[in-house]
């Protein structure tokens, strides 16, 4: 074998390895006119390139490789994403208007593209070409009808593209003038934790890595300036100690020695700006009441916990036709006991209420503890004010800050219920960046919250007419409490006509309950598999 021949088979090699995921490519048909565009699957999801799905949409783009950035330019609307992130733009031509749309996973950024979920984003393409696309998944297929695109213009990169739209920021952003990525650290003894931050002025793409080990923890990063100075002078506060900068054959740690009465921690990328949080959560605030933290290897699936949201002299919210959410919840909730009771006779179900009473949101996560809950589900209606009427579809949210204007308004009228209580005051602290380390006591319930939210929101997009919006995150008081993988589910909109009448009927609450029947079994299912697999 020649040289030659040796060179080329070593660089074949290396194009499969670098670029395994954009080898498979589906058709698009549009208009008569038939292209390829690359794909990725990640556990049955297609994830599209927008650029290349753009070209065969004959729509223009603009890419800003700094800030992973992509936008889709159609003739009456620009539609924009962000690579890992679950958050598009939707921008009208017309009026410079935007609206912030969020699709249940993050967006993927591979090879200096972004790919997208074509399953969950076709109806915001939709939207903003004003036309249809139809994805096939078995033959991995896409056809589009109609649309409109602007005039075609070369395509242009975009260096200085800023974040748009609405962003509740947790803290006001700063205006800097620093040389620095990051360019500040700050630590904040909270209540019932401390919060470090790092302050960024560079999109940080790259989930942060930390660990906490003898005492102290440790947080790698890399690709990034730090104002040295800045650090070596934060004051500490809560339970850092100390902190010290290393930097390891260009990888950059950033070690806090921590003080006694830590227990969990948590680190993430704060999508409303660019900054780094930590979270450390103090050991007098962990949940003692539920088994599960101590002694997670005991812990079989054997009490579901259902609440229905509202109740007694707290209607929630009224439909158009004056269905009442209080009772669709508790409709749901009972319907679904039943399949568990019938189906599952191994598994006990705990009802927060089954009856026309009012319980206060502390109480709810009290029961749920005290009888060693394993799964905590919380049962809502939506509602949205006059001029939102078309607005309909399910949502099911994970305790977490809210993230955009909709979900923290959400947050807000289900949190309201707590003016019907004789002790609104216990919540006082639960505001803002406290917010942050209160759903610290749920860091290692999340992976398993996450999963249930996923597979309920895959069965009910195949099970229940009320279409499916989304995985969503905000800060609800009800779940606080409950020490366990916990959801609360937004069954739909009983602000718009179609999803009251689907909610308020017998036949409705009964598909809205088998689908949420089918998920624990596929859940508790999984469930069992993860703790034989590590030996629990």
């Amino acid at each position: 074998m020649t040289k030659n021949i040796l060179y080329i088979i070593f660089i074949l090699v290396l194009a499969v390895n670098i670029y395994p995921q954009r080898m498979m490519k589906l058709s698009v048909k549009n208009d008569g006119k038939e292209s390829q565009v690359s794909f990725v699957a990640r556990k049955n999801i297609v994830y599209v390139s927008a650029i290349e799905l753009a070209s065969a949409l004959n729509a223009n783009h603009y890419f800003n490789s700094k800030s992973a950035k992509v936008e889709l330019k159609f003739s009456d609307y620009n539609l924009k994403f962000t690579a890992a992130n679950q958050f598009a733009v939707l921008i009208s031509r017309k009026d410079n208007s935007q609206e912030i749309l969020q699709i249940p996973l993050s967006t993927l950024y591979i090879g200096s593209d972004v790919f997208i979920p074509i399953q969950y984003t076709s109806n915001l393409i939709e939207r903003a070409m004003g036309g249809k696309i139809v994805f096939n998944s078995g033959k991995k297929h896409i056809d589009v009808f109609g649309g409109k695109v602007e005039p075609p213009v070369a395509v242009q990169v975009e260096e200085s593209d800023t974040e748009t739209g609405y962003r509740p920021p947790l803290v006001e952003k700063e205006i800097v003038n620093s040389p620095y990525d990051i360019y500040d650290l700050t630590i904040d003894e909270k209540s019932n934790g401390t919060l470090i931050r790092l302050k960024s002025q560079k999109k940080i793409i790259k989930q942060p890595r930390s660990s906490i080990k003898d005492g102290k923890l440790y947080l790698y990063l890399s690709g990034v300036t730090f104002d040295l100075q800045k650090i070596r002078s934060t004051k500490t506060a809560g339970l850092v100690r100390t902190v010290e900068f290393k930097d390891i054959a260009g990888n950059f740690q950033l070690e806090f020695k921590l003080k006694d009465g830590y227990s969990t921690h948590e680190t993430f990328l704060d999508i409303d700006n660019n900054d780094i949080l930590i979270t450390i959560h103090n050991k007098k605030f962990e949940h003692t009441e539920s088994p599960v933290i101590d002694n997670m290897k005991k812990w079989e699936f054997d009490v579901v916990v259902i609440d229905a949201g509202h109740g007694g002299k707290d209607p929630g919210a009224i439909g158009i036709t004056g269905a009442r959410e209080k009772d669709i919840n508790l409709a749901i909730a009972l319907k679904l006991g039943k399949l568990i009771d019938q189906n599952m006779p191994d598994v006990k179900v705990v009802y927060t209420r089954d009856d026309d009473t009012f319980v206060e949101l502390y109480k709810r996560g009290k029961i749920a503890n005290e009888n060693n809950g394993k799964l905590f589900v919380s049962i809502h209606c939506n509602s949205l004010g006059k001029g939102s009427e078309g607005v309909r579809g399910f949502e099911v949210y994970l305790l977490r800050p809210g993230r955009t204007k909709k979900a923290i308004e959400i947050a807000e009228f289900e949190n309201s219920v707590i003016r019907f209580e004789e002790n609104p005051d216990r919540y006082q602290e639960l505001t803002d960046e406290n917010f942050i380390l209160v759903s610290m006591a749920h860091s290692q319930y999340m992976r398993f919250s996450e999963k249930f939210s996923e597979i309920l929101f895959n069965d009910w997009h195949k099970s229940v007419e009320i279409p499916a919006r989304g995985i969503r995150q905000a800060g609800f008081y009800v779940l606080v409490g409950a020490s366990m993988p916990s959801v609360l589910v937004e069954s739909g909109y009983i602000s718009n006509k179609q999803d009251e009448a689907y909610l308020k009927s017998s036949a409705g609450q009964t598909v809205v309950a088998k689908s949420i029947y089918n998920s624990l079994v596929e859940y508790r299912n999984y469930y069992n598999q993860e703790f034989e697999d590590t030996g629990g």
